[in-house]
Parts: structure tokens; sequence; C-alpha cells
């Protein structure tokens, strides 16, 4: 009898749960605004209260034989709805997801790690107020003298290095709002920090090398971000040989087209010019079929912003990073060289997302 009283007192409580489940209101979270523009250094750290946010910093290394390595480090935090109000400190409402990855053409394919938690207990968080991101022994952060510090322990590699500013940040789209669709809720709060000076080590078989280089930090929040017949974009961060830095991206659906296109191009005297959909265009120049997934991506293209035109290669074809353990996603994230006319003209990476299957944030 008191089995059977245990027994029915278990299943009213998890009808209880799952009819309190179905009836709670969806989540809401805060969306881009034009009467709340980006504000800096306020917006420098976590914003919990929008669904999506990242800090992702890219870049070039030499190590002191004068070898070429590309590097990338991104922190997502992503909100998982659970009930805000929930005052356990078991409640899962931030996951904090983390790639890391780098470019060797001597391997000549991509290493790559990943990790992903739930934010809680000093183990994994992203702060308010200033950049300070966590995951495990996976670190970014941004010290006091505006510096930022990177350190991932992944499979393969070990990266340990300090990004420091040598530009003012520079903000994306209309002060910082980039829109992403021609639908106002359609944006994202945009920052990029070019041109940060590197300095660190990558040590691999328990060898450290010291590595200098150069570097593109990009933050990111939004809530609604892309339309929903979005597939994937391309994007394009380029820190230019003459001090300018250039942003592009597209959108693109299911067919390839493009639904929105933007670039943004700051000149090293501070001038930004932005470019609309129609003054923007992608073409690729030579394609990579991965051996990995059977995905073709277009590796060389040619970025168009207005009357300027620049060519990207690629330090290596296989730089394709498979996040389906953490964000479900694949993606080819790699190291390119920027040339014009012939001429170098920069070193930058490019970013191609869809090409596997549709994505979702």
């Amino acid at each position: 009898m008191l089995k059977e009283m245990c027994r029915q007192l278990l299943l009213l409580l998890l009808t209880c749960a799952l009819c309190c489940a179905a009836t709670a209101a969806p989540p809401r979270y805060a969306t881009v605004v034009p009467e709340r523009p980006l504000s800096l250094p306020a917006d420098l750290g976590a914003h919990p209260e929008f669904r999506t946010e990242w800090w992702y910093a890219t870049g070039w290394l030499t190590t002191p034989d004068g070898k070429p390595l590309g590097f990338q480090v991104t922190f997502f935090r992503s909100a998982t709805g659970h009930d805000a109000a929930d005052p356990s400190r078991f409640a899962p409402k931030q996951l904090v997801i983390a790639h890391a990855a780098l470019s060797d053409p001597a391997i000549g394919r991509l290493q790559h790690d990943q990790k992903a938690g739930r934010e809680g207990f000093g183990i994994a968080f992203a702060k308010t107020g200033n950049t300070d991101v966590k995951l495990d022994d996976w670190t970014f952060r941004r010290l006091p003298g505006g510096q930022y510090e990177a350190r991932v322990e992944a499979r393969e590699f070990t990266l340990a290095i300090t990004l420091s500013p040598t530009q003012a940040p520079m903000l994306q789209g209309e002060n910082g709002i980039s829109h992403k669709g021609p639908k106002p809720a359609q944006a994202s709060y945009y920052y990029s920090e070019p041109h940060l000076k590197v300095t660190g080590s990558v040590t691999r078989g328990g060898k450290p090398v010291a590595v200098t280089g150069s570097a593109w930090l990009d933050h990111e929040w939004s809530t609604s971000y892309l339309d929903p017949d979005a597939t994937g974009w391309d994007w394009l961060g380029a820190n230019l040989d003459d001090g300018s830095a250039l942003m592009a991206f597209r959108i693109r659906d299911r067919k390839g087209a493009v639904l929105w296109s933007h670039a943004g191009l700051r000149d090293a005297s501070g001038k930004i010019t932005n470019f609309p959909p129609e003054q923007v265009r992608f073409t690729t120049l030579r394609s990579w079929r991965s051996p990995h997934t059977d995905a073709v991506y277009p590796v060389a293209t040619q970025v168009q912003a207005g009357p300027l035109t620049w060519q990207l290669t690629p330090l290596q074809d296989d730089q394709e990073l498979d996040s389906r353990q953490s964000t479900g996603a694949v993606y080819w994230e790699g190291a390119v060289r920027i040339s014009r006319d012939g001429k170098p003209a920069g070193r930058g990476y490019l970013e191609l997302t869809g090409y596997v299957k549709p994505l979702k944030l």
C-alpha cells in the first residue's frame, strides 16, 4: 500500500510539473532598439537579458622561425529559457560554450577543441560589466590596463596569449547596432577591436613556442538574429596593412540567394564608411570540398564594397570546424590573406556557416 501511494504521489508531482511547464509563459528577452545605443566601456561584459552572445578572437601568429599560424578562440553565452525566478543554484539559466582552433599549413588540417557547460559554481561564467568569461580551465578576460588575456588548454595545443589594443573599438553598423535583415528586430549590438597586438606562446607536444602577431576581436549580442529563411552567413574581419579595418558579411537563404549584406570600412584616420546591401558582394573564386562532411565551401573569395574590391586566399583549405558536440554546427573558419590588384593588402579571418546544414542559433 505504501509503495502504491508513493507511486501515485510521484505521478501526481510529475503531472503537475509537466502542466506547469506547458502553461508557463515563454521567456521574454531584451531586443535591440535604437533608443538604447551601444555604450563602451559599459557594454564590455555579458548581457544575460539577451538570448545569444559571443566574444570571438581570431588572428595570425608568427613563430620565431617565421612560420605562420592562424588561431581562433570563441566564447558563447546562451540563455536557456529556464525560469529566471528559479532561486536554485543548480538552475540551468545560462550555457557557456567555447571553441578554439589552430591553423598550421605544416599539419594541413585544423586542430580544434570545444567545451560546453552550465553557468554556475565558478566553473563556467560570463560576467557583466567587463569582459570575463570562463569555462573550466579556458578563460578570456580583459585586464585593468585594457589588454585581453586568453588561455586555452585544448587536446592538441595550449594557447596562452595577450591581446593589446592599438586602436579604438570599431562600432559596427549604426553606432553599434548591426542590422541582419530588413525587419527592425533582426539586429545585434556589435563592436570590434581590430589590429590587436598579440604576444604569448603556443604549446604542442609539451614544447612551448613564443609567438607574436595581430588579432581581431568581435563582441556581439542579440535576441532575434537571423531571418527564418536564413541558412547561414559568410563573414570577414580583416586587419589591412595600411592600418584600416574591414568587416563584411552576407546572409544566405536555402537557395543560396542573399537575404542581407553589409560592410564597414574604417580607415587609418578613424573614418568609417558603411556600405548598404546593394553595394556589397561576395564572389566565389575557388571552392573546396571537405573530405570530412562533403560540404563545399567558397574558401577563395572576392569581396566588393562599393568601388573597392579585395581577394581572399586561405592559409590552408582544410579549416573546417566540427562543433556538433557543443553548438551543433559544422562550419569553415579560417585564416585568409587579403590582396588588392595582385598586391598583399592584409590578413584576416573568413567564417562560412550553413554549408553542411542550415544554421540555428
